[in-house]
C-alpha cells in the first residue's frame, strides 16, 4: 500500500490546478517507483453546498490518516457573506487545526527567465531564493477576547494578540532546521519595540538560537522588512515571524514573482502530515475557462514529495522541470503568454 495522499480540489479555479497537480504527481511518482493512493474529498464552498459544512468530518478524517494533503483553493463570490455562520474559509482554518499545523512555508525564488514579469528590477531579484516560515494557530487571529460592544455613545472592537513561548519555540526551531540545510542565517521578524508579545518572541528566538551554533540570527522590525524586502531582497535567507505580519509579509514576497500563480506552500507541524497547496485564490473571474496557471500547485507537488514523503530528489525532478519550461518561454496568461492549463502541465510532464 502507498503514501495516502488526500485531494481537496476546492472551489474556483482550484478543482483545475489539483487536476492539473495529479497528472504530474502521478507521473512523478511512478518515474520514481514511489506507491501513492489518491483520494478526493469536498472542502470550502463546494462541501457547504453539499453537507452544510465548510470541513466535513469525513473529509477531515481522511486528512487525519493520510501522509499528505494537496489542496486547490476554496471561497468565491457565491459564499462571499461575511456575516454568514459558515463560510469557506472555515474549512481551511479548521483543517489546520485539525492537523496540527502550525508553521507555513513559502518558498520565493523569481525565475530569471520572468525578470520582465516582475514589478522589481531586475538587478533586484538577482540571486533571491528565500522561505518564509510564518507561525500559523496563533497570535491575533486566535486570540481571545475578540468582541464589538457599544463605547460611549458608539463602537468599539477589541482583538487580543496572544503568544506562549512554547508555540514561538517550536516554529523557530523548524526556521532553524531549514537554515542549517541552506546558508546558514535567519531574520526573525517582530515588533519588540512596542508589542509584549513580540519581546516574548524576540527573547525566545535568542534562546533557540544557542542550539544552532552554526546558523546566524538577526532580528528586524516589521516596518523596516517590509521596506528590505523590496529594496534588498537577496540578503534574505529564512525569515520566521508570526501570524499576522507572516500573512501580509508573504504577499508582499508574492510579488517578486510576478504572479501568484508560481508561488507554493507548505504547512507543517509535528506529524509527518503536511498541508500543500498554491499561494493563489480561487480565482472565480477565470475558473472553467482553462487558463488558471497551475504551477504553483505543481510546485506545492515538489513540496510535498520533499517534506511529507521523504523523497527530495524527486522534489528536486519537478523544480527542475517547472525551471526548463519557464526558460524554454512557455507562458500562461498570467505570465503575458497564451498556454492553457492543460498545454502548460503536458510541458511539465514532457520535461520530467
Amino acid at each position: 500500500m502507498g503514501a495516502r495522499i488526500v485531494m481537496l480540489p476546492g472551489d474556483g479555479i482550484g478543482p483545475e490546478v489539483v487536476d492539473a497537480a495529479r497528472v504530474v504527481l502521478e507521473t512523478a511518482a511512478k518515474q520514481d517507483g514511489i506507491p501513492i493512493e489518491l483520494v478526493t474529498q469536498l472542502i470550502g464552498g463546494a462541501a457547504i453546498d453539499a453537507s452544510g459544512s465548510a470541513l466535513p468530518d469525513e473529509t477531515l478524517q481522511a486528512c487525519q490518516h493520510a501522509d499528505a494533503v494537496l489542496l486547490g483553493a476554496v471561497g468565491g463570490p457565491k459564499w462571499d457573506d461575511p456575516t454568514a455562520k459558515v463560510r469557506p474559509e472555515q474549512g481551511l482554518l479548521g483543517l489546520r487545526r485539525g492537523l496540527g499545523l502550525y508553521a507555513n512555508l513559502r518558498p520565493v525564488r523569481p525565475h530569471p527567465a520572468l525578470a520582465d514579469v516582475s514589478p522589481l528590477k531586475a538587478e533586484r531579484l538577482a540571486g533571491v531564493d528565500l522561505i518564509f516560515v510564518r507561525e500559523l494557530t496563533g497570535g491575533i487571529y486566535f486570540g481571545q477576547p475578540r468582541r464589538r460592544e457599544k463605547f460611549d455613545g458608539g463602537e468599539r472592537a477589541i482583538d487580543t494578540l496572544e503568544y506562549t513561548d512554547a508555540e514561538v519555540r517550536r516554529v523557530v526551531r523548524l526556521a532553524f532546521r531549514l537554515a542549517a540545510e541552506r546558508r546558514g542565517r535567519v531574520t526573525s521578524i517582530d515588533k519588540a519595540n512596542v508589542l509584549e508579545s513580540s519581546r516574548l518572541w524576540r527573547q525566545t528566538a535568542t534562546a533557540v538560537a544557542a542550539e544552532f551554533p552554526s546558523v546566524t540570527l538577526e532580528h528586524q522590525l516589521v516596518d523596516s522588512a517590509a521596506m528590505r524586502l523590496v529594496t534588498e531582497p537577496g540578503k534574505y535567507d529564512v525569515v520566521v515571524t508570526e501570524n499576522m505580519f507572516g500573512d501580509i509579509l508573504t504577499d508582499e514576497a508574492a510579488v517578486l514573482s510576478g504572479s501568484l500563480g508560481l508561488l507554493p506552500s507548505a504547512s507543517l507541524g509535528d506529524a509527518r502530515v503536511g498541508l500543500y497547496e498554491p499561494i493563489h485564490g480561487s480565482a472565480p473571474d477565470i475558473a472553467g475557462r482553462g487558463i488558471a496557471n497551475p504551477l504553483g500547485t505543481i510546485a506545492s507537488v515538489a513540496l510535498l514529495f520533499r517534506h511529507s514523503l521523504g523523497a527530495a530528489a524527486t522534489a528536486r525532478r519537478i523544480e527542475r522541470a517547472i525551471d526548463g519550461v519557464l526558460a524554454d518561454g512557455l507562458r500562461t496568461a498570467d505570465l503575458g503568454g497564451t498556454l492553457g492549463t492543460d498545454a502548460i502541465t503536458r510541458a511539465v510532464v514532457e520535461r520530467l
